[in-house]
């Protein structure tokens, strides 16, 4: 289910602690509830139509993820946020290969979901109203209908904007991406260190 999740989101996090008060409204065109819904839904209808003219290639895959998708995750906050206490310390070259392995595990993800789900058509998602906002960052609740699910599955979105919003997290029965990537790498700097991951990562990225 998490994999399938892959299509409705975008990406990580921690758990802020936002007000609950600030509610936007869903008539607001520069809201961030039309910008989710928005990113969404014209991924998924090209997604679809590759799939009706079977051109649903990896190619093809690939590109809609870089065109669709990245541009509308804030990659750079995500990572600092699922690295925590040592994003600090890491050099600009450091933080730039813990961002590109991140980019190519989501490229990588997304492109086996897409390429396995055939029902695109069938997805229907709707947005609270409600919009918890503080500052610049906002928590978007989306209620989203799989064709092979009987009920509704809520997912919340977490968004900080910036020239536009974009998103830096997606948290699902209480499992956010953020904190799956946290774990992952704060377990092996505690065994092993900063600079075994660093060298651990390039090697994966050597061999896309």
């Amino acid at each position: 289910m998490l994999r399938i999740l892959l299509i409705i989101g975008s990406i990580l996090s921690t758990n802020l602690a936002l007000a609950t008060n600030g509610f936007l409204s869903m008539d607001d065109p520069n809201s961030p509830s039309t910008a989710a819904l928005s990113v969404l839904e014209n991924t998924i209808h090209s997604i679809d139509d590759f799939q009706k003219k079977q051109q649903t290639t990896a190619e093809n895959i690939k590109g809609l993820i870089e065109k669709r998708l990245l541009p509308n995750i804030a990659i750079e906050l995500s990572t600092k946020l699922a690295l925590k206490k040592y994003w600090a310390d890491l050099n600009n070259e450091q933080k730039e290969i813990f961002q590109a392995y991140i980019i190519e595990s989501l490229i990588k993800d997304y492109s086996g979901v897409f390429a396995s789900y055939d029902k695109f058509s069938s997805i229907k998602i709707s947005a609270d109203p409600n919009v918890k906002r503080k500052d610049n960052k906002a928590i978007v609740k989306l209620s989203i209908t799989l064709a092979d699910e009987p009920k509704p599955i809520t997912v919340s979105i977490k968004m900080i904007y910036s020239k536009k919003w974009r998103v830096y997290d997606v948290v699902f029965s209480g499992v956010s991406l953020i904190k799956t990537y946290a774990a992952q790498f704060n377990s092996h700097i505690k065994r092993k260190g900063v600079d075994n991951l660093v060298d651990k990562l390039l090697k994966k990225l050597a061999k896309i």
